[in-house]
């Protein structure tokens, strides 16, 4: 698999979970990574590990769930010592488990707001700087989720995740800028919950493959991190 000496990547919920080892193993290709925790002190392992790779870290802070907070994450990335050239949003939140008829409108904007509207306003921020440089990777992450109804406020959130990112894809055609959402499979995490299939660390190296694409590679698609077990890491 390519190198990124020289790539800055921002990866939400880099905290822990798998967002944290997509950060790790985009350390290990050599990339530099601005992580972000919703305080500084969640980021203290992230950043431990990292210090073994030859890489430079950046941190950013903030809320997903209000504009302030995604406002003040922006501000920090951009003031990190490269751009971002690889955006990884990665953080979500699971919606309640209940009848699909009795959802309230305050669960569906409590779910869009991190899993959409935060990615949407992420992308928007840094997509137009990729544009001019002529690089950038934005992966999306979206869920294999289905027939789970009592679950849809979470998996209709995604269903937008994957065709926000298809119409983005769109814009950048021609471009080098490449949007595709990957799934990263039913992994043992807070929201995937401890009967989940994988163990976290079973993302990598599957997660790190819509980043290293070759310029002007495939764009607006869908990849699962299982499919690329086989990769060596």
């Amino acid at each position: 698999m390519k190198r990124l000496e020289n790539k800055w990547a921002l990866v939400t919920g880099s905290s822990r979970g798998i967002g944290q080892q997509i950060a790790w193993g985009l350390a290990e290709r050599g990339c530099n990574v601005i992580v972000h925790g919703r305080e500084a002190r969640n980021l203290e392992a992230t950043l431990a590990k990292l210090k073994a790779y030859d890489v430079q870290a950046h941190i950013t802070t903030g809320e997903l769930s209000t504009s302030s907070g995604i406002s003040q994450i922006i501000k920090q990335a951009m003031d990190a010592p490269g751009p971002v050239d690889i955006l990884y949003n990665n953080a979500a939140i699971m919606s309640k488990n209940e009848s699909i008829f009795t959802v309230a409108q305050a669960e569906w904007d409590r779910v869009f707001q991190i899993n959409v509207w935060a990615v949407m306003a992420l992308c928007q921020a840094f997509a137009p700087g990729m544009r001019a440089r002529g690089y950038g990777r934005i992966i999306n992450l979206t869920s294999g989720i289905a027939d789970q109804p009592n679950l849809a406020v979470y998996s209709v959130s995604k269903a937008a995740v994957d065709k926000y990112s298809r119409d983005l894809a769109a814009e950048f055609k021609g471009e080098n800028v490449l949007v595709n959402f990957l799934d990263p499979g039913w992994l043992q995490t807070d929201l995937g919950g401890k009967n989940a299939m994988y163990p976290v660390e079973d993302v990598l190296p599957g997660a790190l493959v819509p980043a290293l694409l070759e310029d002007n590679g495939p764009t607006g698609r869908f990849f699962a991190a299982q499919d690329f077990r086989y990769l060596e890491r």
